[in-house]
This record gives C-alpha cells, sequence and structure tokens, in this order.
C-alpha cells in the first residue's frame, strides 16, 4: 500500500479501520507501523508524546489475526500520561514524579486493551494537569497541528496534537475543568465530557468531584462506540452513573426529535471577555439547530455574577491536584521543596496547604449548591449551547506556568481563556465541544453542547445530527 495511503487510513473512523482488520485487507502491523511512522515524523516538532512504544506496540500488532472479534482489535490509541499503563512511565509531566513505572493498567487503559486497541504511546499534559495549555518544565511545549505558534489546549493537549495531526485515530483524555473540551475545541476534535461517574477511576479512586475520563475523535459516532466500552462501574466503585436504557452509539444514530434548546454567551466568570467570533459561531450553530427543527432560546443563566467562584472552585480542584504531589512524596521518601516544581504547581501546592479540611469541604457544598441550581435551570431545556471557548487558542507562553513572579496569574488568565468548562464539572452533567467551525486563518472554532444529566446519549445524537448537517471530520491540519 502507498505511503500516503496508509498515512490516511489514520484519519479514518476507528469502527471501520476495525472493520479493515478483521477483513484483512489491511494488518494490524501496517496500521500500528504507520502510526509509529507518522509520530516519528511529526514528533520532534508537535512534542505530543511523552513516550512511544515502538516494540511493545508492533508485537501486540502481530498477535492480531483477521477475524479477531474484539471490537477494535489492532487500532492505535495513545494514552494522556495521567493514567497509568502497566510497566511503562506515570509522569503526570512532572520532575518530582520522576521515572516511576506503573505496575498495573488503568480501569480505561485495560478497557481498551480488551477491546483490541493497542496502546502505541503516552501524550503530555501541562505539570499535575493543572492548566488548559501543554506547556512543562520537564518536557517543553506541545505545539498546535494548525499553527504551531499556539496551543494545543490541555490538559489532555498531547491527545488533542496526536488525533489532529494524524498520529493516532482516538487518543484517551480526561476532563477536570475541561481538559477534554478544550483540546477539542482548540485542534478540531470532538471531545465529551461524559456524566459524573460515567466511567470508573479505579483502581485508584473510587469516586472524584470534579473529573471523568473519556477521550478525544474526529466523529460523534466514534466518540458513542468507546463510550459504550468504556462507561460501566468497577468492582469498590463509591458510586456510578445509572446506565442507559440501551446502547450510546444506538441512540446516537437516531435523529433526536425536536428540541428545545437554550444559547448563551454570557460567561461564567464576570471579567472573561468573549471574542465576537465565538459569539458568532455560538448564533450561527443556533441558526442551524433551527433549521434542523429545533427550538432555540436565548437565555441568561444563572451564573456570572459572583467574582468568588474562581476562588471556590480552586478551593475544591486544587486539593485534588494536591494529592497528587502527595503521592509523589510518598513515592520519593521526602517531603516536595520549591524546586521540584513549577512556580504554579509551588503556589496551588502551598495554597492548599492553608485549606482545612473543613474549608475544602464547604468550598465542596458551594459548589454542589450552584451545581444545583444551574441542574434546576438547565431542566428547563433540552440542552445549553454556548461557546467552547473564549477566544481563539492562545500564542505558546500566554499562560506561563513558569512565571514565578507571578505564578496564579497563569492560573487566572486560563479562567478567561476557558470559561464555560468547568461549570460542568461541578454539576456533572454530559457536555460535549464539537468543531463546527473554522477562523478565517483556519483555525479551529468550537461550540459546546451541554446535555441533561445522565443523558449522553440524547446529548451525542444531538451532536451527530450539527455533524450530519455541517460535517467536519475531512479537515485536516496543513503539516
Amino acid at each position: 500500500m502507498p505511503e500516503t495511503a496508509v498515512t490516511d487510513l489514520l484519519f479514518r473512523p476507528v469502527d471501520e479501520l476495525a472493520g479493515l482488520v478483521r477483513s484483512g485487507e489491511v494488518s494490524a502491523r501496517e496500521l500500528v507501523q504507520a502510526s509509529l511512522d507518522r509520530i516519528d515524523q511529526l514528533n520532534p516538532t508537535l512534542n505530543a508524546f511523552v513516550d512511544v512504544f515502538h516494540e511493545d506496540a508492533l508485537a501486540a500488532a502481530d498477535a492480531v489475526s483477521p477475524g479477531d472479534a474484539r471490537p477494535f482489535a489492532g487500532i492505535p490509541v495513545a494514552i494522556k500520561n495521567n493514567r497509568a499503563v502497566a510497566g511503562k512511565r506515570l509522569t503526570f509531566a512532572a520532575e518530582f514524579v520522576g521515572d516511576f513505572h506503573a505496575p498495573y493498567d488503568h480501569n480505561v487503559v485495560r478497557r481498551l486493551k480488551d477491546a483490541g486497541f493497542i496502546v502505541v504511546g503516552t501524550t503530555t499534559l501541562p505539570e499535575y494537569g493543572i492548566l488548559p495549555t501543554t506547556e512543562t518544565r520537564r518536557f517543553g511545549a506541545t505545539r498546535n497541528p494548525w499553527d504551531q505558534s499556539r496551543t494545543t489546549g490541555g490538559s489532555s493537549g498531547g491527545s488533542g496534537a496526536a488525533v489532529a495531526a494524524g498520529m493516532v485515530p482516538i487518543a484517551h483524555a480526561n476532563d477536570g475543568g475541561g481538559s477534554t473540551r478544550i483540546p477539542a475545541a482548540c485542534c478540531g476534535l470532538v471531545g465529551l465530557k461524559p456524566q459524573r461517574d460515567r466511567i470508573s477511576l479505579a483502581p485508584e479512586a473510587g469516586h472524584l468531584f470534579l473529573v471523568q475520563d473519556g477521550v478525544l475523535t474526529r466523529t460523534v459516532a466514534e466518540t458513542a462506540q468507546v463510550l459504550d466500552l468504556l462507561a460501566g462501574p468497577e468492582l469498590g466503585d463509591m458510586s456510578w452513573a445509572p446506565p442507559p436504557a440501551e446502547p450510546f452509539a444506538a441512540t446516537a444514530g437516531r435523529e433526536p426529535g425536536r428540541k428545545r434548546i437554550a444559547m448563551t454567551w454570557k460567561p461564567p466568570l464576570p471579567d472573561a471577555e468573549i471574542d465576537p467570533v465565538a459569539i458568532q459561531a455560538t448564533q450561527d450553530a443556533a441558526a442551524l439547530l433551527e433549521s434542523l427543527g429545533h427550538e432555540v432560546v436565548e437565555a441568561d443563566p444563572p451564573w456570572g455574577d459572583d467574582a468568588s467562584m474562581l476562588e471556590v472552585f480552586t478551593a475544591s480542584f486544587g486539593p485534588a491536584v494536591c494529592a497528587q504531589i502527595a503521592l509523589a512524596e510518598m513515592l520519593q521518601g521526602r517531603p516536595a521543596t520549591e524546586q521540584d516544581m513549577e512556580p504554579l504547581s509551588w503556589a496551588l501546592w502551598n495554597i492548599c496547604q492553608g485549606i482545612t479540611a473543613t474549608q475544602a469541604l464547604l468550598a465542596e457544598f458551594q459548589l454542589s449548591a450552584f451545581g444545583r441550581q444551574l441542574i434546576a435551570w438547565i431542566g428547563q431545556y433540552d440542552a445549553l449551547l454556548t461557546p467552547a471557548l473564549a477566544e481563539a487558542p492562545v500564542t505558546l507562553g500566554t499562560m506561563d506556568p513558569l512565571d514565578a513572579s507571578d505564578p496564579m496569574g497563569a492560573f487566572r488568565r486560563s479562567g478567561r481563556f476557558t470559561p464555560f468548562t468547568a461549570a460542568f464539572n461541578i454539576t456533572g452533567q454530559p457536555a460535549i465541544s464539537l468543531p463546527l467551525y473554522q477562523r478565517e486563518d483556519g483555525l479551529p472554532l468550537g461550540v459546546q453542547l451541554v446535555g441533561q444529566p445522565a443523558c449522553e446519549g440524547d446529548l451525542l445524537a444531538l451532536a451527530a445530527q450539527l455533524e450530519q448537517a455541517h460535517p467536519w471530520a475531512d479537515r485536516r491540519p496543513s503539516l
């Protein structure tokens, strides 16, 4: 098969690729080798991968034969380097973690492997996953395939770059404040944050208030298919989302029916300024939804008037991040020092040392109250439409985690860049970023749809209808 044809395979949907492998038209080795070759070609420029598993990936590919019954046998996938892959480095992009090699597979990794996916490597993230841009002292900056001077977003920025550039057809991501949806918006991909507790955090955690795993893909159908295999509890989970009445992919494949959809570009953070181009994209998406028979209502959510919300969010988000640092202390057998961390991580670590258990619990109560109010408000509608980002993917260095003069400045700046995402980590309900449009300079321009609690299937059906009406999957960055 010509080299260009093999590379083109990496831009095709994962179910289609699995069919080619199953029929014997393409071998798993050909597909995995194409992925590894493209990583070797592009990663020196884009810096999307922490580690690449050439020998192990090819060995796993050689074990896949035509007729393999697993649904995604032989398909390359990348894992964000904050989830354990057995025998491989787990770094959180942090120098203090060192070169710890995980002795087990995280739940999402095991489920992907069991479905036949072949892990070709692990991808970059900001240190401890704090910022919505992927720039670290340890591994450097990850560059956006659409414009290498700009961010891929974060914290799943390496995964976003890897899929957008065709290094892998699909990649793992997770989202504690927008970290799947933000790279999707920056890199022109589909990024779903599922319902809280939909995908188990086993074996490390039984429940996290803000964080949910997922994937970055090119199409809504792929996201739905992989959600079906990742969804569901593991033994020992503290809580789990109610199972759907049917597979998510089945619901996503049907017409959604007429929906009543709220639309807003009022930001949840009062000091965020929204780019008129992002507002126009939201209005264009609303017009497209109306043309498809839906009712769209411009509405005013109960947010944006409380300037303290970022601080309250930090009081809950911060301790979750700092727990990773505490685990690193256990690994290293000593306390962390200022020299062990980037200035932003050190500042957040010190803030967390001053948060009492009572304050952390109070912050979660405050966030829960905000979430209940917002869910009740959204309950008037079937979905909510917002911009995905407040502005274009920012240039690298805009949110500098290495700025020791004002380390929390990058964190505050990140809120103004991504004001629309974190609210739905608080409510826990599903939300998806869709790459409906492009800016005049070719950069992706996304919108966000938010669904009703535990109703990912309905949200995916609405997203799939938009995709069919205004397709995006064939867009590729010029590399």
